[in-house]
């Protein structure tokens, strides 16, 4: 597995547990603890999204970024698969 990989597989964990959280979340609203962990997790995937999209582009579509359609140039990630 190439660095790329590895960042993708890391985000996609931290991005579906924090999902999982918020839904636990929409049935127990008032547990704190849980709410830590979600925001733990928020800040702990933040610097992995940044290092990712540094080096090999946007994973999602921005609202502030100036070109909005640079988020689909070439090479989409399907074509980098050796």
């Amino acid at each position: 597995m190439n660095e790329r990989e590895m960042l993708l597989k890391k985000i996609g964990t931290y991005k579906f547990a924090i999902v999982d959280i918020d839904i636990f979340l929409d049935t127990h609203p008032g547990d704190s603890e849980m709410l830590a962990l979600r925001n733990r997790y928020q800040d702990e995937v933040r610097p992995l999204v940044e290092k990712y999209e540094a080096q090999y582009g946007p994973l999602t579509k921005h609202e502030n970024q100036k070109n909005t359609w640079a988020w689909v140039k070439d090479p989409w990630p399907w074509d980098m698969e050796a």
